[in-house]
């Protein structure tokens, strides 16, 4: 991987930090591994609020408000969800920019429809419309989650970018 996660982190920092905001997590494929990325730069407590770890159907229901109907009709690993997730975590912080990820890391848990490396993204800026993304990601378990800690980041790169 050319960029690393940790220089991702530092240029997201800097970005947030020169337009005065702040950024949410919410994750579940990821694990957290996001907000860790983000936490192991100094000084990202002037950016970061704080990190949602949502790996349960349940927990993403309880902590970011995602309905049942969304989880049951269209599953975890959708467009419909990651925009709740993201929605919520934006709602339950003192954020202004929030992200989220769910997806299927593998080497299990994949469909016909939805194969082990779907992942998807959600972003939103307050005041702004939620922008989403879905991506393929190959390689085991740890390759897939990296790329997508990598995305996750480089999402909120491009939200500053227009």
């Amino acid at each position: 991987m050319a960029e690393s996660l940790y220089n991702l982190a530092e240029q997201v920092g800097k970005m947030l930090v020169s337009h005065h905001q702040k950024l949410v997590t919410a994750e579940s494929c990821t694990g957290g591994w996001v907000a860790q990325t983000i936490t192991d730069v100094v000084g990202s407590s002037a950016w970061f609020d704080r990190g949602f770890v949502t790996y349960s159907n349940e927990a993403k229901h309880q902590m970011l408000g995602v309905h049942q109907k969304t989880l049951m009709h269209y599953g975890a690993v959708s467009e419909e969800c990651v925009i709740e997730m993201v929605q919520g975590a934006s709602i339950k912080s003192q954020a202004n920019c929030a992200l989220a990820v769910t997806g299927i890391a593998g080497p299990d848990g994949g469909s016909l429809d939805k194969p082990v490396g779907t992942v998807w993204f959600g972003w939103l800026v307050s005041g702004g419309k939620t922008k989403t993304c879905q991506q393929q990601f190959s390689g085991g378990r740890e390759a897939v989650r990296r790329q997508a800690v990598c995305q996750a980041l480089k999402g909120v790169l491009d939200l500053y970018v227009d």
